[in-house]
């Protein structure tokens, strides 16, 4: 069993365990009256209008790395995110794995972020988008090794319904025949999700697979202006950078410095 399949399989004990707390119906008594109100801001209209396109990532931990910064505050690293030029945020939900939370998103809005926000998670379950949801969050990740066309088609058109984007992961050429279910972004993910390892050539060379018309996303393993540059150049405008200001005293400082030599 690689990575992913660990995670995946512990996801799908955690739902059921959910759900035996707040049954799906509960849940959705709770999002009824947010979809009477007013959309989420559109993450792929805000990358598309961004100089930089960097998804900034509030990320604690991941199983590769361990701890990258176990006390950070969700209160306050994604809001110097927001003042320093990230054109929208990525927030982990998977507590096992990434130290992460749903509340999370739900702080970081409570402390003034009004940047879109990725609900970055392993969705197998459309109870998750429920709560994505009801923590504020304006996008969610869809990951194509994850699930079948069928599955994820549901799971895109269910995010939709409740007022979601979909930034739908992607990581080898046999899948990217899922971007023609037309998610909001396409991502390529250069982190191969079984092994961890991280090569950035995998977006160059998946680019011009992707259909013309999608808003592309490339994530992980950059660490370079030079390279966010390169990528731009290929199509990209989006750019999901976690560790590299994560690892950093001030995240935010370490993005505005980034983004200053662009």
């Amino acid at each position: 069993m690689d990575i992913l399949d660990e995670i995946t399989a512990h996801k799908r004990l955690e739902v059921a365990a959910l759900k035996r707390e707040v049954s799906l119906s509960a849940l959705q008594a709770r999002v009824e009256p947010l979809l009477a109100g007013p959309k989420p801001v559109s993450m792929a209209s805000a990358l598309l209008a961004s100089p930089s396109g960097i998804i900034a990532e509030f990320k604690r931990k991941s199983p590769s790395k361990g701890w990258i910064k176990e006390g950070g505050d969700a209160a306050v690293i994604p809001l110097g995110y927001q003042r320093n030029g990230a054109a929208a945020l990525s927030i982990l939900a998977d507590e096992k794995y990434f130290g992460g939370s749903p509340d999370f998103i739900a702080k970081a809005r409570e402390s003034g972020v009004t940047l879109p926000i990725l609900y970055k998670e392993f969705v197998v379950d459309e109870y998750q988008l429920y709560l994505a949801r009801l923590s504020g969050a304006s996008a969610v990740l869809l990951i194509a090794a994850e699930s079948s066309k069928e599955e994820c088609r549901y799971l895109i058109d269910k995010a939709h319904a409740l007022g979601l984007e979909v930034l739908l992961e992607m990581h080898s050429e046999q899948e990217l025949e899922y971007a023609a279910l037309e998610p909001d972004m396409c991502g390529i993910n250069n982190r191969n999700l079984g092994t961890f390892v991280t090569d950035v050539e995998n977006s160059f060379r998946l680019a011009e697979r992707l259909p013309a018309g999608a808003v592309k996303v490339s994530e992980s393993g950059i660490g370079k202006p030079e390279t966010l540059a390169a990528l731009r150049q290929c199509g990209f405008r989006g750019f999901l950078i976690g560790e590299r200001f994560m690892k950093e005293p001030d995240p935010g400082a370490a993005l505005g410095a980034f983004i200053a030599k662009l």
